[in-house]
C-alpha cells in the first residue's frame, strides 16, 4: 500500500525510526507494518518507517506539521537540528493545498506551500526540479490587484498539483508512491507525547 496523495508527511535521510518519532513527540508507539501503519495513519495518528533507501519517512493526519501555518519553518528547522536533512511534503486536493520544503541542519533550503489560491510558504531559491516542472516559481503578488489577465494566467500556469508534490518528492528523497520493497516493522503512534 503506497502514501502520497492528501497525507503530510517527512522524508529524514540516513534516520531511524524511533529517533524520528522522538523528534515528532509520538507517544505510545508500537511496532507495526507497512500496510497496517499507513493505512491507521490515513485516518488517525503517524505512521514512521523503518529506512528505505537510506530515507526513513513519517505521515499521517497528525504529524503536526502543516506548510500554511505560521510556525511551519521554525518547526521544520527544530526537527532538522536534531535529524540532519528533513524534507517536507503535502497535498490535498480538495483544497488545492501543495507543499514542499527542503531543510539541512537546523537552515530551510527552500519551502513552497500554496492552499486555496494564495501562497504560504515561498523562501529560499527555487529548486531545480521546481524550474523543470515550471511550478512553484512564483510568490502570491504582493498588490493582487495589480496583475492583469495575462499576469494571472502565468501565476495559475506555476500552481502545481499533487502529481508535482511526488515528482518534486522523487528529487529529494522519495517518491512514497514508488515504494515497492519495505523492511517491517515501522512504527505507528495514535498520538502525540502530552507536556
Amino acid at each position: 500500500m503506497g502514501f502520497g496523495y492528501k497525507t503530510s508527511w517527512i522524508a529524514v535521510r540516513d534516520g531511524a525510526a524511533a529517533e524520528v518519532a522522538t523528534a515528532l513527540g509520538l507517544g505510545q508507539v508500537v511496532p507495526m507494518s507497512w500496510d497496517e501503519g499507513t493505512d491507521r495513519a490515513y485516518d488517525q495518528g503517524v505512521y514512521v518507517s523503518a529506512p528505505v533507501s537510506g530515507w526513513v519517512l513519517a505521515h499521517g493526519r497528525d504529524l503536526g506539521l502543516d506548510g500554511d501555518h505560521a510556525d511551519f519553518l521554525p518547526r521544520l528547522a527544530d526537527l532538522s537540528r536534531a535529524l540532519g536533512e528533513v524534507c517536507f511534503f503535502g497535498t490535498h486536493r480538495v483544497s488545492e493545498y501543495h507543499a514542499w520544503a527542503l531543510c539541512r541542519d537546523g537552515h530551510v533550503r527552500r519551502a513552497y506551500c500554496i492552499g486555496d489560491g494564495q501562497v504560504h510558504q515561498f523562501h529560499g531559491p527555487v529548486s531545480e526540479i521546481e524550474q523543470a516542472l515550471g511550478v512553484g516559481t512564483m510568490p502570491f503578488p504582493d498588490d493582487p490587484g495589480a496583475l492583469g489577465d495575462s499576469e494571472w494566467s502565468a501565476w495559475w500556469a506555476a500552481a502545481p498539483s499533487e502529481d508535482h508534490v511526488m515528482l518534486v518528492a522523487g528529487a529529494w528523497s522519495l517518491n512514497p508512491l514508488d515504494i515497492h520493497d519495505v523492511p517491517d516493522p515501522g512504527l505507528y503512534a495514535s498520538a502525540r507525547r502530552v507536556g
